[in-house]
């Protein structure tokens, strides 16, 4: 099994920052890609960012040129750069990894609990 943990949320005022990280453990043959979601009170989950192995990054419209994603290959870690917080950021961010266990022979989502941000004066 894979698990994801995430560090980082807390408060933080409007144009502040923050800076998220999740790592992932278990026994994993490989991972594809990693990335942040969002899930504000009564809304669906939505893409942040995501990057892959290779370092290709894909971000939401609504975080472009604000957030920047990372990532550690050998640390199995990925990380998320929030600047300039606007209120409406506002969620509880997951981790996921899109990755490949020792025991299987597909490619299955895996999913963090979750860390809050609240963005608020």
């Amino acid at each position: 099994q894979v698990q994801l943990v995430e560090f980082g949320g807390g408060l933080v005022q409007p144009g502040g920052s923050l800076r998220l990280s999740c790592a992932a453990s278990g026994s994993i043959f490989s991972i594809y890609n990693m990335g942040w979601y969002r899930q504000a009170p009564g809304k669906q989950r939505e893409l942040d960012a995501t990057i892959t192995s290779g370092g290709s990054t894909n971000y939401a419209d609504s975080v472009k040129y604000r957030f920047t994603i990372s990532g550690d290959n050998a640390k199995r870690t990925v990380y998320l750069q929030m600047n300039n917080l606007k209120r409406e950021d506002t969620a509880v961010y997951y981790c996921k990894a899109r990755a490949v266990l020792t025991a299987r022979d597909r490619i299955d989502d895996y999913w963090g609990q979750g860390t809050q941000v609240t963005v608020s004066s």
